[in-house]
C-alpha cells in the first residue's frame, strides 16, 4: 500500500483544530458503520487497532460493573481514538456511539508505517496528545476539587458558545449525560439546573441549555 508524504498534505487545520494529516491516516483504513448505542470498545479487551471519527459522536467512559459510568470524554469528526492500546496494553476505557457513526479503522502496523514516513504527522499526534493530557488533568482536578454544581458550571461554560446575546450550549445534552461527565446522579443535576431555571440564569428547550446570566460561582 502506498502511504501519502505528509509534506504534501495541506496545513491548514480540521474542524476540531487538527491538522489534515488526519485525513491522510483515514485513508488508510477501512471504514466501519455503528448505530447508535453500539459499545465498539471495551475496557480491558486487547486490540491493536486505532480508529479515526469520519462522522457521528463518541462517549469515552469507564464503568464499576454496578452500573455506575462517568464520561472521559466526547470525540467526533475528524478526531482519533485507540492509541493508547497501539502499546499492546489493554483497552483502558469503554467506547459507545452516540448516534450513528462512520469510522476509519487503522491497524497497527498501517500506523507505524504512515509515521515512520511522515516525521510532521508524528509530531502532531504528540501535539495531540499533549492536549488531551492537559484536558484529562483539568478533569481529574475538577472532580477532586470541584463540588457537583462546579463541575456542573465548569460543563456548561466549557460547551457553550455566544448567541443573540447570551452563552448557548450547542450540543443538545441530557440529565443523564450531564450526570455521566461531572460523575453525580441526575437527580442531583435535575434538581441544581431546576434551581438555575427558577433563577432565571438557564433555561432549557429540547435540550438545549440557554446561559441568560453570569453563573453563581456557588450554589
Amino acid at each position: 500500500m502506498e502511504y501519502p508524504d505528509f509534506r504534501h498534505i495541506p496545513s491548514a487545520p480540521g474542524a476540531n483544530g487538527e491538522p489534515r494529516y488526519i485525513d491522510a491516516l483515514a485513508a488508510l483504513g477501512t471504514v466501519r458503520v455503528y448505530p447508535k448505542n453500539t459499545i465498539f470498545i471495551q475496557e480491558g479487551d486487547k486490540s491493536d487497532q486505532l480508529y479515526v471519527v469520519l462522522s457521528g459522536k463518541l462517549r469515552v467512559f469507564l464503568a464499576d460493573g454496578k452500573g455506575n459510568e462517568i464520561t472521559i470524554d466526547i470525540l467526533g469528526p475528524d478526531q482519533y481514538l485507540g492509541e493508547m492500546a497501539l502499546e499492546g496494553e489493554p483497552r483502558s476505557a469503554s467506547v459507545m456511539t452516540m448516534e450513528p457513526s462512520s469510522l476509519s479503522v487503522i491497524e497497527r502496523s498501517q500506523f507505524r508505517q504512515f509515521f515512520s514516513t511522515n516525521p510532521e504527522a508524528a509530531y502532531g499526534l504528540y501535539l495531540a496528545l499533549v492536549r488531551r493530557a492537559r484536558n484529562l488533568t483539568r478533569n481529574v482536578g475538577g472532580l477532586a476539587l470541584l463540588d457537583v454544581y462546579g463541575r456542573i458550571a465548569r460543563l456548561l461554560l466549557d460547551n457553550a458558545i455566544e448567541e443573540s446575546g447570551c452563552l448557548v450550549v450547542e450540543e443538545r445534552i441530557t440529565q443523564q449525560e450531564i450526570a455521566k461527565r461531572v460523575g453525580a446522579s441526575r437527580e442531583t443535576v435535575s434538581r441544581i439546573l431546576t434551581d438555575l431555571r427558577e433563577g432565571n440564569y438557564i433555561t432549557i428547550e429540547d435540550n438545549r441549555i440557554k446561559i441568560r446570566q453570569p453563573l453563581p460561582k456557588r450554589w
